[in-house]
């Protein structure tokens, strides 16, 4: 799953036991049932997919979702950094 640290979900008093289920549902209208059913790297598959869909659907998931893959970077980014330097900052 994507993550990026800092992030803070505003707490719910009740733990959620089927949160990812909701996802899959959502995502591939699969039943409950059916969920179960799959193998795990097919469910674990799906929950990713369906968690990165449901975040890109605004602009704050969005936001979320470039900061989860600028934090995984390993390389520069040479003509960004170039073109920081050359302006000043």
């Amino acid at each position: 799953m994507p993550y990026y640290p800092g992030k803070d979900d505003k707490a719910v008093p009740y733990n959620l036991n089927t949160r990812g289920e909701k996802l899959i549902i959502d995502y591939t209208g699969l039943s409950i049932i059916e969920i179960y059913d799959l193998d795990l790297d097919i469910y674990l598959f799906l929950m990713r997919e369906a968690y990165i869909y449901s975040l890109s659907q605004n602009e704050e998931g969005r936001k979320y979702l470039e900061d989860c893959y600028r934090i995984q970077q390993t390389k520069p980014d040479r003509g960004t950094l170039r073109e920081k330097m050359t302006k000043g900052g």
